[in-house]
């Protein structure tokens, strides 16, 4: 009981020095602690009134006429701009609109026909065997598509089939069983010395940690904004092309929006210059705008504190729950080493998916992955030390005094 009582004193004195704190009344919350903003962010607290407006005065008011005066037109540009600080990334290279894997499908694609222009037949697409599903399956099609073989394998197996036939990589920059942080800035440079094109997913990472895709020299990029940037169910992907790659860019997908012209229905293609070529069809206003006012919240800051909070908290989790937990009842799956982890804690256990269901009917709500797979998602902007002192002993107490969860 000492020992449970220090912890929970600790994170006391944790929340107390915490510089992040008060970014917590951004957001809508209540007494639950809500470990599950890898799946799906909360509501900041400004997205409502925001859908009100767009709903209310752009739409019912303004109608057609807010696509020049309400800024709807410009906004898949505009709204990348605001992501593109959070991934390390110069104004100009993102383009939001459309889902996680209709970019990837651009990206892996136009990756592909990327690595072509150089003249050589390159014939490979390389996959992360360990990622999430949908993104195997689009790489399948991609290669397909382009005449490709697949060739699927962990990413740290990457380094060693790279060569003269690889023409595209598709990595996870965390996986999302895991948690495990992939080395992006080492496998970019591996990619780049076997003169393929690299294509990222960031769907774990952005929000959470610094990415640095600038700073790396990463080619093509995509990435979901419901999870760490809390831009509502089924809120628009984007997709990140760097500055000088973009007039190689050629998507699969040409859409009037992504033509130079736009208005002028031409019946030839002409791409539209930089990222904007990254668009297809009519922006989904309702969700992208939502979207802009979701990421209000991050004003003032800085990534590199959301990390530092981030590995805390995930410390602090893993602390708590080997005080609190009875031994042997879970292993966790997440990296120890800091530049290995994301911002979650995996954790085995048997009868995963039972001890969820009562973690979420006890106020603890992470999520569960086949087959036996606890996952605690740390969103630093509104989860503080307390809340995962409580998640640990909440855990804890499903096994009540050493028996089975119950």
């Amino acid at each position: 009981m000492s020992e449970i009582t220090g912890l929970a004193f600790k994170a006391r004195e944790l929340d107390a020095g915490d510089e992040l704190a008060g970014v917590r009344a951004r957001f809508v919350l209540d007494d639950v602690v809500y470990l599950d903003g890898n799946s799906l962010g909360a509501l900041p607290a400004a997205v409502p009134g925001r859908v009100d407006d767009v709903v209310r005065r752009q739409w019912g008011e303004l109608r057609i006429r807010s696509w020049e005066e309400s800024g709807w037109w410009t906004a898949p540009e505009r709204i990348g701009d605001r992501i593109a600080p959070l991934v390390g990334a110069a104004a100009g290279q993102i383009v939001v609109g459309d889902s996680t894997s209709v970019n990837v499908f651009k990206a892996l694609v136009g990756a592909v026909r990327m690595a072509r222009l150089a003249g050589q037949e390159r014939d490979e697409i390389v996959v992360d065997a360990t990622t999430f599903p949908t993104d195997g399956y689009i790489a399948g099609s991609a290669a397909r598509l382009t005449g490709c073989t697949l060739r699927a394998v962990t990413p740290a197996e990457v380094r060693g089939v790279l060569g003269d036939r690889t023409a595209a990589v598709l990595l996870n920059h965390v996986d999302y069983r895991t948690g495990r942080l992939h080395d992006l800035p080492g496998l970019t440079a591996a990619v780049h010395a076997a003169g393929a094109v690299v294509v990222w997913d960031l769907c774990h990472s952005a929000g959470a940690l610094p990415v640095g895709l600038d700073a790396h020299g990463v080619d093509l990029a995509v990435g979901c904004t419901y999870k760490y940037l809390n831009g509502g169910p089924g809120s628009p992907a984007y997709l990140y092309v760097r500055h000088d790659v973009q007039d190689r860019f050629d998507s699969p997908l040409p859409g009037w929006n992504s033509h130079a012209e736009p208005f002028g229905m031409r019946p030839d293609y002409t791409p539209a210059a930089g990222a904007s070529r990254g668009r297809v069809g009519t922006p989904d206003i309702l969700s992208m705008l939502a979207l802009e006012a979701a990421l209000e919240v991050w004003d003032g800051v800085p990534v590199e504190s959301v990390r530092a909070k981030s590995l805390a908290l995930t410390d602090f989790f893993l602390e708590c729950v080997a005080a609190y937990v009875p031994a042997g009842r879970v292993e966790s799956l997440t990296p120890v080493a800091h530049e290995e982890r994301g911002s979650q804690v995996a954790l085995r256990c048997a009868d995963a998916e039972a001890v969820m269901k009562r973690l979420i009917e006890r106020g603890v709500v992470g999520d569960f992955r086949h087959p036996d797979v606890l996952r605690f998602g740390f969103t630093p902007l509104y989860v503080g030390f307390a809340d995962v002192e409580r998640a640990a002993a909440v855990l804890a107490r499903t096994w009540g005094d050493g028996g089975g969860a119950g």
